[in-house]
C-alpha cells in the first residue's frame, strides 16, 4: 500500500507505493520482491532458522521499483532481466540441499503461493528465413537439430514450423530471434561478405544536418591547425563541474547522476574544457609538455530534453613556438591570442561571418578576466576564448599555461547560400593603399569599437582595419590613450587618386570622432 515503509538490508528506510511488489507477513512488509530484503528478517551470526524463498517476480515491475527507489542490487539485476519461471521449484530444492550439506539441520515441507506464470508461446517459423536474413542456406535438418539442442520444441511442417522456446529463453520473441540462434551455432564465419544493394532513390538535398555539417568542418579545420581530437566522457566530478559554471542558471542538482559510475563521474559536464584540461595533465605526466587538443560534442545546461547544446572546444597548453618571421622564434607560453586565432579560423570554416563578430569582455568566470573575450553577432553569443583562470589551474594542480576556446553550433547563423563550397576568390587588379591613423580616445573605449567606426566610413572601399599600437604616458593626457590604426583601401574600378584618398581619410576621421569621440593625434 502507498505509504508503507521498509527498513532494508542496506540500512536505509524506503517509502513504498501501490505499484511495488512486497513480501510481507502479519508484521507488515519484510522485503521488496525481486529487489531487496528487510533488515528485521536478515541473517546474522546467531541465525539458526532460515526461510528459503524461491520466486518469480515480474521484470518490468521489478525494474520500475528499483529505478523509483534508486536501489541497485544483485537481485534487481537478475529479476529485471527475466529469470526462468519454470526453475523455481528445482532452484529451491538445490538451495535446500546446499544448506543441508554445508550447515546441517532439517528441512520443512514446501509451501506454494500463487500460480506459475504462463511462459509457453508458439512462434511460426519459415525455414527459408535464414537464407533471407543471413544469406546462408542452412539445411532444414541442421536447423532443427540446432534448435532442439538449444531446448526449443520444433513441430515441423512443409513450409511452416511451430516452435516453442524453452522457459529460460524469454528473449526469443519472433522469427528473427530464431534465425539468430541458428546462425550463431552454425557459425558467423560462414556468413558471406556481400555488398549492400544499390538503392534507386537519390537524395536531392544533403542528408546531414546543419549541426553535423558545421561540426565536421570545425573538426577538419582544427585538425589542420595541429589539434589532436579527443573523445572524453560526457560527465565529470561535481567539484570540477562547479568550477566551470555548472548550471549557473539552473538547479545544479538536476544534472547529477543518480547511479554514477564513480564519484569522479557524478555530474553531466557543463563544458568540454575541464575534460581537455585533464587530458593535458595526463599528457604532461607522460612527458608531453605542450600541445593542442579539441573535441566536438554535447554539453549540458539542464535535465530537460532540450537542455544541451553541441560545442566545439579547444585547448592550447604549454609553450608554443612562433612561426612568423617577424617574431622571436624562441618558445613562449601559449596565450589568449593563440586561442583567438584558432577559434576565428574554425568559425570561418563553418561559414560564420567572422568579419562581423564583436569581441566583448563578458567571458565566463573560468577564463582569465583580463585575458579573455566573448564573440558575438549582435546579442547572440557565438563562443568564448581566453586564458584559463589562474585560480582554476591552481585548483587542478598544474603549472602549465593553458588557453582555450569554445563555440556553439546552435548559435552559428544558418547559411543562406546553397551548397557547402566557398565563394570564388576575387582579386582586384588595382593597387591597394594603406593609411595609418593615431587617435586619442578615453581609456574605456574598446579597440573593436574604433575598428568598427573606421570601417563604417566606406564599407565597400575599406577592405581591412587593424590596431597595431596602443600607447599611454608622456604626451597623452591622463585618462586617455592613443590607438594606432592601419586601414587598407582596395579599389575595384580604378586606381585611387590623392584627392580620393584624402576624402576617404576624412570620412574615417569623422566616423571615429562621431562614434568614439576620438581625436586625431597631432
Amino acid at each position: 500500500k502507498t505509504g508503507e515503509t521498509l527498513e532494508a538490508l542496506d540500512d536505509k528506510t524506503y517509502t513504498l507505493d501501490d505499484t511495488m511488489t512486497v513480501v510481507c507477513d502479519d508484521s507488515g512488509v519484510i522485503g521488496l520482491g525481486g529487489v531487496m530484503g528487510g533488515e528485521p528478517t536478515g541473517c546474522t551470526d546467531g541465525t539458526t532458522d532460515v526461510y528459503i524463498e524461491c520466486a518469480y517476480f515480474d521484470p518490468m515491475r521489478t525494474a520500475r521499483t528499483g529505478r523509483a527507489l534508486s536501489i541497485n542490487s544483485d537481485a534487481r539485476y537478475r529479476f529485471e532481466r527475466g529469470v526462468d519461471p519454470a526453475f523455481t521449484v528445482e532452484g529451491m530444492e538445490i538451495a535446500t540441499a546446499l544448506v543441508l550439506e554445508l550447515c546441517g539441520g532439517e528441512a520443512s515441507e514446501v509451501v506454494t503461493a500463487g500460480a506459475p506464470t504462463t511462459w509457453q508461446r508458439n512462434i511460426d517459423f519459415n525455414p527459408s528465413r535464414p537464407k533471407e536474413l543471413l544469406g546462408v542456406d542452412i539445411d532444414t535438418k541442421k536447423q532443427k537439430q540446432i534448435l532442439e539442442a538449444l531446448g526449443f520444441e520444433v513441430k515441423d511442417g512443409k513450409d511452416k514450423w511451430s516452435i516453442q522456446p524453452p522457459s529460460w529463453r524469454g528473449d526469443v520473441e519472433g522469427q528473427a530471434d530464431i534465425v539468430e540462434e541458428v546462425g550463431r551455432i552454425n557459425g558467423y564465419d560462414l556468413i558471406p561478405t556481400t555488398s549492400l544493394p544499390k538503392l534507386d532513390t537519390q537524395h536531392k538535398t544533403s542528408i546531414e544536418t546543419e549541426t553535423f555539417r558545421k561540426g565536421r568542418l570545425a573538426r577538419a579545420t582544427l585538425s589542420t591547425l595541429g589539434y589532436r581530437e579527443c573523445v572524453t566522457w560526457s560527465f565529470m566530478n561535481e567539484k570540477l563541474a562547479d568550477l566551470f559554471g555548472a548550471n549557473q542558471n539552473q538547479d545544479k542538482n538536476s544534472l547529477q547522476l543518480l547511479n554514477a559510475i564513480s564519484t569522479e563521474m557524478s555530474q553531466m559536464r557543463p563544458s568540454i574544457l575541464p575534460n581537455l584540461i585533464e587530458a593535458a595533465q595526463k599528457n604532461s605526466a607522460r612527458g608531453k609538455l605542450n600541445g593542442r587538443l579539441f573535441e566536438v560534442g554535447p554539453i549540458f545546461q539542464s535535465s530537460k530534453a532540450d537542455g544541451f547544446r553541441v560545442s566545439a572546444s579547444g585547448l592550447v597548453y604549454g609553450e608554443v613556438q612562433s612561426k612568423h618571421w617577424t617574431e622571436d622564434t624562441k618558445e613562449r607560453k601559449s596565450d589568449m591570442y593563440d586561442a583567438k586565432r584558432d577559434i576565428l579560423n574554425a568559425l570561418e570554416a563553418t561559414g560564420c561571418p567572422v568579419g562581423n563578430l564583436q569581441v566583448t569582455r563578458d567571458a565566463p568566470d573560468y577564463y582569465h578576466p583580463g585575458r579573455s573575450g566573448a564573440l558575438r553577432l549582435g546579442p547572440n553569443v557565438i563562443g568564448y576564448f581566453g586564458e584559463i583562470h589562474p585560480a582554476i589551474l591552481q585548483e587542478v594542480d598544474t603549472d602549465l599555461a593553458m588557453s582555450g576556446f569554445e563555440f556553439f553550433m546552435d548559435a552559428l547563423p544558418v547559411s543562406k547560400k546553397k551548397g557547402t563550397g566557398r565563394t570564388p576568390l576575387q582579386l582586384s587588379s588595382f593597387q591597394s593603399v594603406k593609411r595609418d591613423f593615431a587617435f586619442i580616445v578615453d581609456n574605456d573605449v574598446e579597440a573593436d569599437a574604433l575598428i568598427r567606426a573606421a570601417k563604417s566610413a566606406d564599407k565597400k572601399l575599406i577592405q581591412d582595419a587593424e590596431i597595431f599600437d596602443v600607447y599611454s604616458g608622456k604626451g597623452v593626457e591622463e585618462g586617455k590613450k592613443s590607438l594606432a590604426l592601419s586601414v587598407t583601401l582596395q579599389p575595384e574600378e580604378a586606381t585611387l587618386t590623392d584627392s580620393e584618398i584624402e576624402g576617404i581619410s576624412k570620412k574615417i576621421i569623422d566616423a571615429v570622432s562621431a562614434k568614439t569621440k576620438g581625436q586625431l593625434r597631432a
